[in-house]
């Protein structure tokens, strides 16, 4: 076996040893060794992904000497590769950009057991990238759920108490649905494995009666995923989470944990369940329905924001509308659509977080009160640069990056064959563009 297909696996328990390592050290060593270690990942990812690539096919990894169903497996292909990748690069960036803050919005004392929550959190992160079974990918996602509220609430202001006590019960009520829909998927097929699952309900695709029981059990797996992502209309505990938060935790959890939750409910659609059976069930018009319904309220919510922090908060669930509403439309375009706005919308509220802060520097209180904030950009031209940068992504300007996932979603609804998808999907893509457009103006 060659070498480099351990080096999923390693991502994960190197990630576990720096946190616990770094319980051992001051605040500027755990802050440098997270640094160095970080990039140590990037470069195994790196490797992995060129591996691949290379080898033109994915390959699997079994965990322990028992096979299927009760072996564990992380698999590894192009698309694990390339999200593992990227979603280190930001991570990379957010907390090299982020750490004067952290040093300033918390004691000294404590700056370690940040990056040792932020290490765990990216154990429970490569985890979820990499597993080929949904057990451990409910057990991954308690951890991701807690390490996310540790970044949280370590900067202990009152109302980052209060906000990550109701992330926390919104949390824990998103994994009770996600445990009870794991139970149902096992109890169906026998299977915890994603491969032997899904060639378990190919089977059962002909029965009536199974299929309604499929039917609810996603039902269930999707709505506790749904509002751990932040899912209209599960997306208003999201203002107080990432508008609180240090910037470096706000960038985090916004542009990278959402998009983990998004990405196991993707790959079980895809890898559990089986993107054929998926199409025929009607969980896949509430979901475009849904998604529809946050690109729309979640851009008048951010339009209605009287601070800088919890209107890019806000745009945050418009987003995540925008992916839900490629896997609600569904082919190869509407999924395609779906996975490459995960990777813009990553880039760019991380960048919009970490910038909105910088511009409140230049008021006199540092408030992010609009009406504090004018002439900002010019008093500090780089970060008044890249969050206007990041504002174009998403408003959609031609040459940056939300264009072209804009472009494809349409591409997506143009190719579903439906007239009604079709006008639905570009009204709202012209609607939420409009809404973004006017919300991020505020901003200038």
């Amino acid at each position: 076996m060659d070498f480099v297909r351990n080096f999923p696996l390693f991502s994960i328990v190197l990630s576990l040893f720096s946190g616990v390592l770094c319980t051992m050290l001051d605040g500027k060593k755990a802050e440098r060794y997270t640094t160095v270690y970080e990039l140590f990942l990037i470069a195994l990812n790196g490797a992995v992904l060129r591996y691949v690539l290379q080898t033109g096919e994915s390959f699997t990894y079994v965990m322990g000497e028992f096979p299927a169903p009760w072996g564990n497996e992380i698999r590894a292909g192009v698309l694990e590769a390339l999200l593992g990748l990227f979603f280190l690069l930001v991570l990379f960036c957010s907390v090299l950009a982020g750490r004067r803050f952290v040093r300033q919005d918390m004691d000294e004392s404590k700056i370690n057991l940040y990056y040792t929550l932020l290490n765990l959190l990216t154990a429970a992160m490569m985890a979820l990238i990499w597993t080929n079974d949904v057990f451990t990918g409910y057990v991954f996602l308690e951890i991701l759920t807690l390490t996310s509220c540790g970044i949280l609430i370590v900067r202990e202001i009152g109302r980052t108490t209060l906000a990550a006590v109701r992330y926390m019960i919104l949390n824990l009520l998103g994994s009770g649905l996600f445990l009870l829909g794991v139970v149902l998927l096992y109890s169906l097929t026998g299977h915890l494995l994603m491969v032997p699952m899904r060639q378990e309900i190919a089977l059962l695709a002909g029965n009536r009666e199974s299929m309604v029981v499929l039917s609810l059990t996603l039902g269930i797996l999707t709505i506790g995923l749904g509002i751990k992502s932040g899912l209209f209309p599960f997306h208003y505990w999201m203002p107080d989470t990432y508008g609180s938060a240090t910037p470096t935790s706000a960038a985090v959890l916004s542009s990278l944990v959402s998009k983990c939750y998004i990405f196991l409910l993707f790959k079980i659609y895809w890898r559990a369940v089986g993107i054929d059976v998926f199409e025929q069930l009607p969980l896949k018009n509430i979901l475009l329905v849904l998604g529809l319904c946050g690109m729309i309220l979640g851009s008048v919510s951010a339009l209605h924001a009287d601070s800088l922090n919890r209107m890019v908060a806000f745009s945050s669930a418009a987003q995540i509308g925008y992916i839900y509403m490629g896997i609600g439309l569904g082919g190869v375009a509407g999924y395609a659509a779906a996975l490459f706005h995960m990777l813009v919308h990553s880039v760019t509220k991380s960048m919009l977080f970490l910038t909105t802060p910088r511009l409140a520097e230049t008021a006199e209180d540092q408030s992010m009160k609009f009406r504090n904030l004018q002439g900002s950009g010019r008093k500090n031209p780089l970060a008044g640069f890249f969050f206007l940068a990041g504002a174009f992504s998403m408003i959609g300007i031609p040459v940056f990056a939300g264009f072209s996932s804009k472009l494809f979603f349409g591409m997506a609804a143009v190719s579903g064959g439906s007239a009604k998808k079709l006008i639905l999907v570009m009204a709202a893509l012209a609607v939420s563009s409009v809404l973004n457009a006017l919300y991020l103006r505020r901003g200038d």
